[in-house]
């Protein structure tokens, strides 16, 4: 058992849980909690860590139970799991985990597919929650600009509650050439814009689709709006200018996935 906080691997953990540099560099990210840990794919885990006060409560869980004898775990003293942890009250089960690589063409050779496209989106939550909406909303992936947040970043993690381990992402340097191309392949854009004069639900989201939402404060970018094929609208009552990132995001994915049922 891990006992003290100078332990060598203990530092590694909380610097990976700190510096995105750091978990780029080692290819790995970290994800807390026992739903985290079940749905994490078994040949991507690379540690497990238990809290020593949680090890009786999940030997008696037999889901965990076995899977922790596949993958195999170090223990650790309460004090040294709040240390590696980035929640205020831990679940006390942390997993080392190999990042998840996508290419975009791998993404573009699904039919008829339906993509996020986020720019500059800066909220870890945010992201996380778009992630996890667009896994119930059945879309293809995500495609994010550099400035956009760090998918590994810890609260983002947790606000996918397991959708990162199942939705493909891409991150790519210029996006609008990015939407060019999928212009190209056939794929219209659409950006949520204040500019836009139909509402979001008089479009055909059938066909390929893509969904451009931009900076939680400032909106897309007037480069990036410009290579959109339509401006669309999210009507709004009362003094209301703007929804959330997430929730625009969210009413557009569940457009398209009732369009398509």
């Amino acid at each position: 058992m891990i006992t003290s906080n100078s332990n060598a691997r203990i530092r590694q953990l909380a610097l990976w849980q700190t510096k995105a540099k750091e978990r780029r560099a080692a290819g790995v990210f970290l994800a807390e909690g026992f739903k985290m840990f079940l749905e994490a794919p078994e040949e991507k885990i690379r540690e497990v860590y238990l809290s020593e006060d949680v090890v009786q409560k999940v030997q008696e869980h037999s889901e965990m139970r076995e899977k922790l004898k596949r993958t195999g775990f170090e223990t650790v003293t309460p004090g040294v799991f709040r240390k590696i942890s980035d929640t205020l009250t831990p679940q006390g089960i942390l997993c080392v985990i190999t990042r998840m690589e996508y290419r975009l063409e791998e993404l573009l050779a699904v039919p008829k597919p339906v993509f996020v496209v986020l720019e500059n989106l800066q909220d870890p939550g945010n992201l996380g929650t778009v992630m996890r909406t667009g896994e119930g909303a059945g879309i293809t992936g995500i495609i994010m600009n550099t400035g956009t947040v760090d998918i590994y970043n810890p609260k983002t993690i947790r606000a996918t509650m397991g959708s990162v381990y199942r939705v493909p992402f891409v991150y790519e340097e210029d996006l609008c050439g990015t939407v060019r191309l999928l212009r190209e392949r056939g794929i219209r854009t659409y950006a949520a814009h204040l500019g836009g004069e139909k509402a979001y639900d008089r479009f055909s989201y059938r066909e390929g689709t893509a969904f451009l939402i931009g900076n939680e404060g400032r909106g897309l970018s007037p480069e990036l709006a410009a290579e959109a094929d339509n401006f669309l609208k999210i009507p709004m009552e009362g003094r209301v200018e703007s929804l959330n990132a997430a929730v625009s995001a969210a009413l557009l994915m569940y457009e398209a996935h009732r369009q398509r049922q």
